[in-house]
């Protein structure tokens, strides 16, 4: 039987990880001091997370024409469009995208140049590098995205030494500390490399428990961290919780669904299929969503000795046609597996 694929699931994991790691979160001493934007920035962020993402760049254009002398307004609109592209699997907006991080940065150490010791300064350029970052990675800039991750990292970290209970540096510092400990295990031996998983999952259930804007957001890591140790009932129970809260969160069903796949495969497919569904339907094209989550679907129905339905909905996505450049490109990979899968199937 081939293995289950688990690009998709990592692709998924790495979005919201790097999310996680330039997002804001708050306790209540860190509630931004302007309340007008305060509730900005808290519901915007929930309208991101429940992929209402025309309504959040309203907000945050409200923000940006308010509030010029701040960099969240650029910050956030970049952020929009990015979990929008990235959601629907369409091509990002790259100049709008550049352009806003790029002029949040200049404001951001402006801020730092008038005092460096303000939290808040800290965090904006903490932010805004962060972003960049996240956007460098998604575009698989690697060399980049990991240079001016660890520099947005630092900032993070100088966020604690002003404010121990910055909580939203935590949630930041500790997914960062989790992910590349659990990524350099190998390394465990030498002397100068140290195992930080368990202080990035103390920092992340801190950011949990204390966190306002973004808590939702560092249970997510938490969940992608339980599936990666494999803790599979940890990774439900949180993911219940969060749906409970957020319904219509894709990124929440995705975990749950992930989580299931060695609990209950029957649930699994249910849940995946659900995802699959939730996309609007005036999508103008959503193929590579559409393609790979099938693509899951049907090795689970493998797993689940269901050959017939996994045969079925390999012949579904090899009869899709007409793609853009852009979906070949993305595509053209899982294709080749899914030609793969069929060929097994039909051997057996």
């Amino acid at each position: 039987m081939q293995v289950i694929e688990h690009l998709a699931h990592f692709n998924k994991k790495i979005f919201s990880l790097l999310v996680l790691l330039f997002t804001l979160s708050n306790l209540n001493a860190q509630i931004f001091p302007d309340k007008s934007v305060h509730n900005i920035l808290k519901n915007g962020i929930e309208l991101i997370i429940n992929q209402k993402y025309d309504e959040a760049e309203k907000l945050f254009k409200r923000l940006e024409q308010t509030r010029k002398d701040l960099p969240f307004g650029k910050i956030y609109l970049a952020a929009v469009k990015i979990a929008k592209s990235y959601d629907y699997e369409t091509p990002f907006d790259d100049e709008y995208i550049s352009n806003n991080l790029e002029s949040a940065k200049k404001i951001s150490e402006r801020f730092l140049e008038k005092d460096e010791n303000n939290v808040w300064n800290k965090y904006y350029y903490a932010l805004s590098q962060g972003y960049i970052a996240y956007y460098d990675a998604l575009r698989e800039s690697w060399l980049q995205a990991f240079s001016t991750g660890l520099s947005s990292v630092s900032a993070f970290e100088d966020c604690l030494e002003v404010d121990k209970n910055f909580y939203e540096a935590k949630i930041a510092i500790g997914s960062y500390k989790f992910w590349k400990s659990s990524k350099t295990e190998f390394l465990n031996w030498l002397p100068f490399v140290e195992d930080e998983k368990d202080l990035g999952i103390k920092y992340l259930k801190e950011a949990v428990k204390f966190s306002g804007y973004n808590s939702h957001l560092a249970t997510h890591s938490l969940i992608w961290i339980y599936i990666e140790q494999k803790d599979f009932d940890s990774a439900i129970k949180l993911s219940q919780s969060a749906l409970l809260e957020h319904p219509e969160s894709r990124i929440f069903k995705w975990g749950l669904a992930r989580s299931f796949e060695n609990k209950d495969v029957k649930k699994s497919i249910i849940l995946y299929k659900e995802v699959l569904e939730s996309y609007p339907k005036n999508l103008k094209s959503n193929k590579i969503n559409e393609i790979t989550l099938k693509h899951i679907i049907a090795q689970l129905e493998l797993k689940n000795n269901n050959r017939t339905e996994a045969l079925r909905i390999c012949n579904e996505i090899l009869n899709i046609k007409n793609f853009t450049n852009h979906e070949s490109e993305k595509l053209e990979a899982r294709l080749e597996r899914v030609k793969q899968l069929k060929l097994e199937l039909n051997t057996r």
